[in-house]
């Protein structure tokens, strides 16, 4: 034994490192040499047991921790959504009971990918737009809505401007989740949803007005789906109009008045799905050729997966605007396309059988301004019958020169003179259509087709596209013709 190791057992190991210390002193002793042994002393054993006990404490501890609301507000993106949750009517209900499932494994599954956002929010990798999808196991759970399929009708009511009288929404939540709406399979938070920071799970009346009115008449309510009474009773109680006082019940609940038949303006907005929504999520050209596929972005995005439909769709407004100055509407209120025809005429589309061909003005960008000039109602009477400008030859000679002069009367002749000879070709077609009946459909589609063709020029005055509707009245006058040719006409 040489004398370095002599004094190292006589002081006992001055030379130790800090962790052959530590060791020592947890009950394990490290070898230092070929004739050295590993020692484990029973308090090491006991010392290992604390230290699981410890980790298993802290484990639980932090895992019911990150299961509280109180960890996700620590998220500062999370903050206004904690904030609604709070002062919301589930603020009793911890935030994992709405969005992990109720199976275990698909909990467990989402435990993980919770790990993984907080990962994401210490690396600053996280994004700036927290989004979630919500079951309809969860809220349909045992213990909370498991019997709401059961209830039947509920009534809504929802928040009214002060004198404006309340409006109680009538509503079966059973067949919205059952049935298919509009041949879509809607979820609990189709309209349970969060499109406001600040509304916690409220009712989204936005997503009731897009479903009840998408497709009807811009500005006049018709046919909503379920109907005005089926969804919601007249305001209760007097409503004010400055010294007069009004109230629904004599009207609608006495003299059952529809309520279209004062209220011309309940509806603003068409709900339009533009392509450029897409693009606030998508950029691949694969997923932006299906936007005409209704069915599967329907499916994908309201079915399969929580996406509000106003984060697609231009919202819907449904109200009554009851102001002291009657009579504000746009003329399409009570007057609907007035100048359809004459518009496709001139741009060269809408014939049945017809290639579309648009006028040379419509292609150069002549509107309507262009020909119709002169003021068809003396100024004397303007105030009492507004004013309407017709087309005139002047118009044409003020673009065109001299050398056009004549050339409107001549474009109206031509098309007098063909509509005159397509409506006695199709007047017989018609006739001979009537009695053939069901036994030759062709002929009576042919005659259907000839007829329309023949209104259309009519009634779109074919002197806003001549080329054009010498075109279609000479298809018309051809599909007449075929259409007596199958019962024996020459």
């Amino acid at each position: 034994m040489d004398d370095q190791q002599k004094d190292r057992e006589t002081h006992g190991h001055p030379d130790k490192s800090r962790m052959e210390k530590v060791l020592e002193a947890m009950g394990m002793h490290v070898p230092r040499g070929k004739q050295d042994r590993l020692h484990i002393q029973p308090r090491f054993f006991k010392f290992l047991g604390f230290l699981g006990i410890l980790v298993l404490i802290f484990s639980v501890g932090m895992f019911e921790f990150s299961t509280s609301p109180y960890f996700c507000a620590s998220c500062h993106i999370m903050k206004p959504y904690y904030q609604a949750w709070k002062t919301s009517k589930h603020n009793h209900v911890p935030c994992v009971d709405c969005h992990y499932p109720p199976d275990v494994r698909d909990k467990m599954i989402l435990k993980v990918q919770a790990v993984t956002q907080v990962v994401k929010y210490v690396t600053r990798t996280y994004s700036s737009k927290p989004y979630a999808e919500i079951s309809d196991e969860s809220c349909l759970r045992k213990g909370c809505h498991e019997t709401r399929l059961l209830q039947g009708q509920v009534l809504f009511a929802p928040p009214r401007p002060a004198g404006k009288g309340a409006i109680k929404i009538k509503f079966d939540h059973k067949p919205h989740l059952t049935d298919l709406k509009r041949g879509k399979k809607l979820r609990c938070t189709s309209c349970h949803s969060q499109i406001v920071v600040g509304n916690h799970m409220e009712v989204t009346e936005s997503t009731c007005f897009l479903c009840h009115f998408k497709g009807t008449k811009f500005g006049r309510v018709e046919n909503p789906i379920g109907g005005c009474g089926n969804c919601h009773t007249a305001p209760e109680g007097d409503i004010k109009f400055g010294d007069t006082k009004f109230n629904h019940k004599e009207f609608v609940g006495v003299r059952h008045v529809a309520c279209q038949n004062c209220h011309l303006d309940a509806i603003q907005g068409e709900g339009e799905a533009k392509k450029d929504r897409c693009f606030q999520c998508h950029n691949e050209p694969a997923r932006l050729a299906r936007y005409t596929d209704i069915d599967f972005m329907h499916k994908n995005h309201v079915t399969d997966h929580k996406i509000e439909c106003t984060h697609c769709h231009e919202q819907i407004k449904h109200a009554v605007k009851t102001t002291v100055e009657p009579l504000q509407y746009d003329c399409s209120v009570c007057h609907e396309r007035k100048h359809n025809i004459q518009k496709q005429l001139y741009m060269g589309i809408g014939a049945r059988g017809v290639p579309n061909r648009p006028s040379v003005m419509y292609v150069t960008n002549v509107d309507c301004v262009g020909c119709h000039l002169v003021p068809k109602v003396a100024s004397a009477t303007v105030p009492f019958l507004g004013q309407t400008y017709k087309a005139s030859e002047t118009a044409c000679l003020g673009c065109h020169g001299e050398d056009f002069k004549g050339i409107l009367g001549e474009w109206e002749k031509m098309v007098k003179d063909s509509l005159a000879e397509t409506r006695a070709a199709v007047e017989k077609a018609k006739a001979v259509a009537a009695k053939s009946g069901r036994e030759n459909r062709k002929a009576a589609q042919l005659a259907k087709d000839a007829e329309y063709n023949y209104l259309f020029v009519l009634y779109g005055k074919g002197v806003h596209n001549v080329e054009y509707a010498l075109d279609v009245l000479a298809k018309a006058k051809a599909d007449a013709e075929a259409a007596m040719k199958p019962a024996g006409r020459p």
